[in-house]
């Protein structure tokens, strides 16, 4: 009896907590779809290990960096495996898991809906069941909506089945915000082109916006109703689309690279497509690489923000970046609450936002100063690079395929925690300690 007690603590420590189990289903898929990328069937000409996990790793982060051409060097299996583990990822495993469990009649345990709670980034455990079959569900009409309208875009240009499967892929690729494709130069063949730039980008800021807010119109149905996150998230992305765009024609007009040698028109549809692109999408319509140096730094700060929660797309989220913006105001105004149109805002709620943040810089600067030391690149390219893979959004001035092996191991590893968030990997690395005896405070000099 005596060995009871400490069998029992042991057991415990060893038991998985819903953050690791998370993250571990995000790497066994990544793993699975490596192994289905390097079939023989999957590939024209065979292709590395590496390029496989590179690949795999990219698509279950909804990352879409590449190594390798996809249109090119994947066959039409290969490329329909990394639809799938888009789709995966971008609504996250756990959603399917209990999607599926509620199909076959499976009841959901405490513990599973705690382990779907974390991948939803909800606290209320009541919900897990309904939002997963919410996020299904809507996806599905959205994608299927989507894939219908490029359908009807591209049928004529090419045969039907091919015009049949880029809208499937594209469709999927867009609203999880991958920005994967099946041609070398993204979507640049389309940059003037009304309909493309219009489906694909009401796709992928529908997916970035996060499904909570979508469940919330659609029950609310009127502006009024509808909850302040949902009501913040509508009114921050139209107003930060508008600006970037105004901000992308002022900076970049007159760039012959970019928008100086298109025509009038098609440089509004070139502004849209690159302001609303660069909170995660990953798809271009210009060339990335010739931008100039304030339109790079711009599109940097908005990759680090990323969208929405609970959406498919990462970065350290629009509402973070909102806190950080109210919580310095109130500090500089000396106000002990930080308020959001009439709401306080609660202390963990700040806390939380600053460590997401603090911790999501670090790993950035960490994962580019080993970039800088182990590769050859320019600091606007690296960072670029960095923060595009932390920020799971794709974007890339053209020098993933031409790191070394260390250097895409570092890529892999930004997209991977930068897609189940920087905080599950602070909970990965600590457990949490109660101080049952409160320390003394002391003045620290800040600033």
């Amino acid at each position: 009896m005596k060995f009871k007690r400490p069998l029992v603590a042991r057991s415990r420590n060893l038991e998985l907590s819903p953050p690791l189990i998370l993250a571990l289903s995000f790497l066994v898929l990544i793993v699975l779809g490596a192994g289905l990328l390097l079939l023989p069937f999957a590939t024209h000409q065979s292709i590395g290990v590496s390029d496989a996990l590179f690949t795999a790793t990219s698509a279950v982060t909804v990352t879409g960096l590449t190594v390798v051409d996809t249109g090119a060097d994947f066959t039409l299996f290969g490329q329909f495996v990394i639809a799938v583990l888009i789709q995966f990822g971008g609504l996250g495993l756990m959603t399917f898991a209990v999607v599926t469990l509620i199909a076959i009649g499976g009841k959901i345990g405490v513990f599973q809906q705690q382990v779907a709670a974390t991948a939803f980034n909800q606290t209320k455990l009541s919900t897990v069941t309904s939002t997963a079959k919410s996020v299904v569900i809507f996806a599905f009409i959205v994608e299927s909506l989507g894939m219908l309208l490029l359908l009807f875009r591209w049928y004529g240009e090419m045969p039907f089945g091919d015009a049949l499967f880029h809208s499937f892929f594209y469709s999927i690729s867009a609203f999880n915000n991958a920005g994967f494709a099946l041609s070398a130069d993204s979507l640049m063949p389309f940059v003037g082109d009304p309909a493309i730039n219009l489906i694909i980008t009401t796709l992928f800021i529908v997916g970035g916006l996060g499904f909570v807010v979508w469940i919330d119109l659609y029950r609310q149905r009127r502006w009024q109703k509808l909850n302040l996150y949902s009501r913040m998230m509508i009114m921050s992305t139209v107003v930060i689309n508008v600006v970037v765009m105004l901000l992308i024609l002022a900076l970049e007009w007159n760039n012959p690279a970019t928008l100086g040698g298109l025509a009038e028109q098609d440089r509004l549809w070139a502004a849209w497509f690159q302001a609303t692109t660069p909170r995660t999408a990953g798809f271009n319509t210009l060339d990335v690489s010739g931008y100039n140096d304030a339109t790079t730094i711009l599109t940097i700060l908005l990759m680090f923000i990323g969208g929405g929660s609970l959406s498919t797309s990462s970065g350290i989220k629009l509402m973070t970046f909102v806190v950080l913006i109210l919580s310095t105001y109130a500090f500089i105004r000396q106000r002990k609450e930080i308020r959001l149109v009439n709401r306080s805002i609660p202390e963990h709620t700040v806390r939380k936002a600053f460590a997401l943040t603090v911790m999501s810089v670090s790993l950035i600067w960490i994962s580019f100063f080993l970039l800088a030391a182990t590769q050859k690149v320019s600091f606007i390219d690296g960072i670029f690079e960095v923060v595009s893979a932390f920020g799971t959004v794709g974007l890339s001035r053209g020098i993933t395929a031409d790191l070394n092996v260390f250097g895409q191991l570092l890529l892999m590893f930004l997209m991977f925690f930068g897609r189940i968030g920087p905080l599950t990997l602070g909970y990965l690395l600590a457990r949490p300690k109660r101080n049952r005896v409160r320390a003394p405070s002391t003045e620290i000099p800040i600033g």
